[in-house]
């Protein structure tokens, strides 16, 4: 069973950073090094100017978003403005989580997690279903 009992406190913000922090140990050796450049952002939502760019109403339909420059657009001679971020929502995961039911908060993390390194690493799908056999 994946979830636990309806008394429980739900996991909070550090549980998914750690979550989080353990997907990226799990990544193949090549990409687990350039993944720990990125920096995590874990919130309970979306920002408002966020959800605003991206057209979206519902803040619950934004689970992760990848911000930066994808590697394979990068050039040396660019200058960072700012460092690549992936966020994670926490409130939005937690909700998929519930709703599917079937699959473990880690595997969540681990995917939505996954999903925003292949932009930054400018994966393919069948890159992606190779790092994570739940890719749909």
């Amino acid at each position: 069973m994946t979830h636990t009992s309806p008394g429980a406190i739900a996991p909070d913000l550090a549980l998914i950073e750690q979550l989080a922090h353990g997907a990226i140990a799990g990544l193949p050796g090549p990409y687990r090094a350039a993944a720990t450049l990125v920096r995590l952002r874990i919130e309970d939502f979306a920002p408002d100017e966020i959800l605003e760019a991206l057209e979206i109403d519902d803040p619950f339909d934004l689970t992760g978003l990848y911000e930066g420059i994808p590697l394979t657009e990068k050039s040396i001679t660019d200058q960072p403005m700012q460092p690549d971020v992936i966020w994670l929502f926490r409130r939005p995961i937690l909700d998929e989580w519930l709703d599917r039911g079937d699959v473990s908060l880690q595997e969540l993390v681990t995917h939505v997690l996954v999903h925003e390194l292949a932009h930054h690493f400018g994966w393919s799908d069948e890159d992606i279903a190779r790092i994570d056999p739940w890719w749909e």
